[in-house]
């Protein structure tokens, strides 16, 4: 179950990498066929460093999952990954509420599943 569980926190760290390039680098290219319907095309320009910003949290708590990845005392490790994946469960669920119900599935869903497979030692 240990490995399933570093499994699933790389997994969702990766997940995050992906949405910090999206948000910081192609916000106006991939960003805008990723986010159709959620915003207007025409909000992509203007809002381009709102989603930067948006997108540095986003590489935070990348870097604080793989970071637990590296952590060799086992339980440092497992409190580190239920502090970030609890950071990203949250954002989630706040998205899923003020902007798309999309984002629990996307964003929420996969941190509450790392959460629980790490429970389960």
């Amino acid at each position: 179950m240990e490995i399933l569980g570093k499994i699933l926190v790389g997994l969702v760290a990766l997940e995050h990498l992906y949405i910090m390039y999206l948000e910081m680098f192609a916000w106006e290219t991939k960003g805008k066929e990723t986010f159709k319907g959620s915003l207007a095309p025409e909000l992509f320009e203007p809002t381009k460093t709102l989603a930067a910003n948006q997108g540095l949290y986003n590489g935070f708590l990348a870097a604080g999952l793989i970071w637990t990845l590296f952590i060799e005392d086992p339980n440092w490790s497992f409190y580190i990954a239920v502090f970030f994946l609890t950071c990203v469960m949250v954002a989630g669920i706040y998205g899923a509420f003020t902007a798309s119900k999309k984002i629990f599935w996307v964003q929420a869903l996969p941190a509450i599943v790392a959460l629980v497979v790490l429970h389960v030692r």
